[in-house]
């Protein structure tokens, strides 16, 4: 079985950068589809970004189009969440995911029961 094991959170100023990573052992998941979701206090947990198997597709929420850039090294075994321009609004937990079977199409990359396998998530804070 998978685990997922997010880093790279912290406290960050408004316009600032962080890079989260999403490491995966117990077995590759570079035969997975991997998705970011987050949970801001008193929200529920919404979609941010996904990466498809080969990393060739990738799809965003649009609030963070432009901004966020998800992608993975299949050597590392880790995909990752660079995060530009960072507002207030982007605090949250942020959660990786893993999908093992087939979704195409935001509809479907979006929803969280997609995903097969879960992180703890790691914790990001922006200040204004």
């Amino acid at each position: 079985q998978v685990q997922l094991v997010e880093s790279g959170g912290g406290l960050v100023q408004a316009g600032g950068s962080l890079r989260l990573s999403c490491a995966a052992s117990g077995r590759t998941f570079s035969t997975d589809a991997v998705g970011w979701f987050r949970q801001a206090p008193g929200k529920d947990r919404e979609f941010v970004a996904h990466i498809s198997r080969s990393g060739r597709s990738t799809y965003y929420t649009d609030s963070v189009k432009g901004r966020f850039t998800i992608s993975r090294d299949i050597a590392k075994n880790t995909v990752y969440l660079q995060m530009n321009s960072l507002k207030p609004e982007d605090t949250a937990v942020y959660y990786c995911a893993a999908d093992r079977d087939y979704c195409s199409g935001y509809e479907c990359v979006s929803r969280e029961y997609t995903y097969d396998y879960w992180g703890q998530g790691t914790q990001v804070t922006v200040s204004s």
